[in-house]
């Protein structure tokens, strides 16, 4: 059984909410814990799939980076069509270029690049609850404090879901769209830039609204620290009143009052005119873009290092995931002893301590099979290093009889 009762807080707008249930029995405890175990079990399946098959596939990334940097051809600074490339994987440095700027006639926004992002906020109630959970009269009792804010925020926050809607209602639709426009036709040099290469330009910068402070606006738009505001007061905003700032990546004009075109180094492949995947022998795709001017040689000694903190993020991720796993499963061995505080505090620290060693030594035991599965010579080369000293010793042993 379970009740509940509110009261306000000293604040206007926070207010408090206690929810009282009875202890759980031991078998209903016993039946929570064997849910957590069949969730452990599923876990630590999917913690060796993690850890395996990420040996195999950093292992196949750093063969296609290897063979890419050896078949790769440097198109150097005079970039031109040649016809013996084609179909082959190349490398260029130069500035973007598209052929008409982006606008946004509501806002007479104007910029030559390869995206603008128009993002648009309102200004909404928002929820946030705090809870704490203390024994009293045998029963258990959970306290949460609902406090009410109003903050700028990009997602529509849905009202009907506060704890308290009276007072705090937001909107139920936004009065204008975030949206991003990308230019339809993307060049470096004489070539056209895939759909997969123009998706990694996202290097963002807010573009300045200084110069729209001093133009003439339509009456409810007002400029204010970049931001155009669907109001008269920006410094004393109400619900439901909008602000929209604009953003920018890939400038591709000529020199500008933004700066000069971007420079970008790529790595695809040529067909004809435009550039292209490149599926490499190893099974990988290649298709990178960096925004800055790089050599071949840096460019594949990034994907490498790139390849690298994934490698190892990978791993770290299917260690936790072994360690929860493992916490899980042995929950239930809490549960049967939680009736005695002493014992209690000592299983879980023991438990604790069980997880964390099975969780580290199975973890490396499994990156070693996948090691074995993937790397079978390097695997077996390492073997017989690793037999040399024994076969030395008991080499030496009959001569040492002898004498």
């Amino acid at each position: 059984m379970s009740s509940a009762q509110s009261f306000s807080g000293k604040e206007p707008n926070q207010h408090k909410r206690v929810s009282v249930k009875s202890n759980p029995g031991f078998l209903e405890r016993l039946s929570d814990t064997a849910g957590g175990t069949v969730l452990g079990v599923g876990l630590f399946f999917l913690s060796i799939y993690v850890l395996f098959t990420n040996e195999g596939r950093a292992l196949q990334t750093a063969y296609s980076l290897d063979e890419g940097l050896s078949q790769v051809v440097p198109l150097g600074p005079y970039i031109s069509l040649e016809p013996q490339n084609n179909n082959r994987l190349v490398h260029l440095s130069a500035q973007l270029h598209t052929a008409q700027p982006l606008y946004d006639p509501n806002y007479r926004v104007v910029v030559q690049a390869v995206k603008l992002k128009r993002q648009v906020e309102m200004y909404q109630w928002v929820e946030y609850q705090e809870s704490k959970d203390y024994q009293e009269n045998g029963e258990t009792k959970t306290e949460t404090t609902y406090t009410y804010n109003t903050e700028w925020k990009l997602e529509l926050v849905n009202s009907r879901n506060f704890d308290k809607e009276i007072g705090h209602q937001n909107p139920s639709a936004m009065a204008v769209e975030s949206v991003t426009v990308v230019a339809p036709e993307v060049q470096v040099g004489p070539f056209i830039l895939s759909k997969g290469l123009v998706e990694q330009i996202n290097n963002f910068q807010t573009l300045s609204l200084k110069e729209f402070s001093t133009l003439v606006l339509d009456h409810f738009l007002t400029v204010d620290d970049d931001y155009f505001y669907h109001t008269q007061n920006p410094r004393r905003p109400e619900v439901g009143d909008v602000r929209v700032r604009f953003s920018y990546a890939g400038l591709s004009g000529e020199e500008s009052r933004l700066g000069p075109a971007q420079t970008v180094s790529i790595v695809a492949m040529q067909r004809g005119e435009q550039l292209m995947p490149y599926k490499t022998k190893s099974g990988d795709t290649l298709e990178i873009l960096y925004l800055e001017e790089l050599s071949a040689e840096d460019v594949f000694a990034r994907e490498h290092q790139h390849n690298s903190m994934k490698t190892w993020g990978l791993r770290a991720a299917g260690w936790a995931l072994m360690f929860l796993s493992i916490q899980l499963t042995m929950r239930i061995i809490y549960t049967l002893v939680d009736w005695v505080p002493i014992l209690r505090e000592l299983v879980s620290v023991g438990l604790k301590i069980f997880a964390l060693c099975v969780s580290c030594s199975l973890s490396l035991l499994t990156i070693a099979s996948g090691w074995l599965f993937y790397r079978p010579l390097v695997a077996a080369a390492l073997g017989a290093i690793a037999l040399v000293p024994v076969l030395l010793v008991r080499s030496g042993l009959p001569v040492k009889k002898n004498e």
